[in-house]
């Protein structure tokens, strides 16, 4: 089987081990995206418990992508000190880190923008406002705010960039026919819609330079009637490698699809594995594999199966920072039960595990 614990190298990024914290919403900001103490203490708690890459919660790459309160913000140049000092801080550890960069589109809620905007005018159930569409210079804006934001990372000393294509974010609904209705240059068919993503990588990888590694999430599937489908998602991800890319993180879902609860069993982890394959199929690019990942053997039979080249793990992380040394010493699954109660109750908590959890004993599920 392939080790999890063996070596992978993502571009000119060199990585001790399989293992990627996937980036997850960690609410450790202040009012204006400067990044709390805490940040600092979460990265190098997540090194010390042996993750091979950390990617970062998302970050707004504009106050009109803000999501959510206490989101960290890349969307000026006054931030890059207190970005510099949390990568420093996870080097010094010894880690890898890279920045998630985003724009929340349709996603962000009112306490966080008194606007929201999209590819097309749309409401939802699944949005807490509507959101009204684009204008053209607005997208050339955004597009713009993405490289920038990209630059600061780099400025900052992080490892490496992902972009958020997923989960009904702005590149993924710019994806998307169930968001994107546009009749001009960036909507219709799939290439038309495809056109903001390969702008936004063609500026990013301007700014940053030809080999500072540059990654994807990406949703392949909606999941809802009119949305995206998956034969359009191999198409989006056969296309990656040409717009610059450095490796694909497989997920799917524009709204609460896009994460499962009650991982309890072997046969119920891995949601997304057919993604995976359906990627392997298009891609030479390296792909990272989340949802619903917890025990080692399916971890390593995924691996070794070369359905994906990574695991990614977000809400095990949480709950057990130092997972990656437990499964290393021989734990047979995460203590994760995916109960989705990660989510803070209040103003300045910060993300963190709110459930009774314990591991069973060693070598059985």
């Amino acid at each position: 089987m392939t080790d999890l614990f063996s070596s992978i190298n993502l571009g000119d990024l060199s990585l001790s081990n399989r293992l990627v914290r996937s980036a997850t919403a960690e609410r450790m900001a202040d009012e204006n995206g400067r990044p709390r103490g805490a940040l600092t203490d979460l990265y190098t708690g997540l090194v010390a418990g042996g993750v091979g890459l950390i990617i970062t919660g998302h970050m707004y790459i504009d106050p009109s992508g803000k999501c959510h309160p206490e989101m960290t913000g890349i969307h000026t140049d006054a931030l890059i000190p207190p970005l510099t000092a949390l990568a420093n801080a996870v080097h010094r550890s010894g880690g890898r880190v890279a920045v998630q960069i985003n724009h929340g589109g349709m996603q962000c809620s009112p306490e966080a923008v008194a606007e929201a905007v999209a590819p097309s005018h749309i409401e939802a159930d699944f949005l807490t406002q509507p959101a009204r569409a684009m204008r053209a210079d607005e997208i050339k804006a955004t597009i713009e705010a993405y490289a920038n934001a990209a630059r600061r990372a780099k400025l900052a000393g992080f490892d490496a960039v992902q972009l958020h294509g997923a989960h009904g974010y702005l590149i993924s609904q710019f994806l998307s026919p169930f968001t994107n209705r546009r009749n001009d240059g960036w909507g219709g068919d799939l290439e038309g819609r495809m056109r903001f993503l390969r702008e936004v990588c063609g500026a990013v990888r301007e700014a940053v330079g030809p080999a500072f590694p540059l990654f994807i999430k990406l949703g392949m599937f909606d999941g809802v009637d009119g949305g995206l489908a998956l034969e359009d998602g191999v198409q989006v991800v056969a296309a990656l490698e040409g717009m610059g890319l450095d490796g694909v993180e497989v997920s799917g879902g524009i709204d609460a699809t896009s994460s499962r609860t009650g991982i309890r069993s072997p046969e119920e982890e891995a949601y997304f594995r057919p993604l995976a394959q359906a990627a392997q199929t298009a891609t030479q690019l390296p792909v990272m594999l989340v949802g619903g990942l917890r025990s080692r053997a399916v971890m390593e039979e995924v691996l070794t199966s070369g359905d994906a080249q990574l695991i990614s793990l977000c809400r095990p992380l949480i709950c057990e920072p130092d997972l990656p040394l437990r499964l290393q010493a021989g734990q047979a699954r995460a203590a994760c039960i995916s109960a989705n109660r990660c989510w803070p109750r209040e103003p300045g908590e910060g993300i963190a595990c709110h459930c009774d959890v314990r591991v069973e004993p060693l070598g059985t599920y």
